[in-house]
């Protein structure tokens, strides 16, 4: 109960927004199916299982890093301008 409150506390940010920790966390656990996928593929095309480790090994800490930087562009992108002020119509 105190880790609940805990995580809901670090994983919350505006109703509807992913906080940087949640992104982070995101980030890694795709990042785990992605490597089992390559270490697969890899597997298939080379036949060899040190060769599709290493593979995967490799893709899997610049990929993490990618999905990162890609999550928080958009997580910026989609953000709403709320400090700019107010266009003003002016009558003459």
């Amino acid at each position: 109960m105190i880790l609940d409150s805990f995580a809901k506390k670090l994983f919350s940010s505006k109703p509807g927004k992913d906080s940087n920790a949640k992104s982070l966390l995101k980030s890694i656990s795709w990042r785990i199916v992605g490597t089992i996928d390559t270490i697969v593929i890899s597997y298939i095309v080379t036949g060899q299982l040190v060769m599709a480790v290493s593979i995967g090994s490799v893709e899997v800490v610049s990929k993490i890093l990618l999905y990162y930087l890609h999550e928080r562009v958009w997580e910026n992108a989609t953000k709403e301008k709320s400090n700019e002020p107010a266009t003003e119509l002016v009558r003459s």
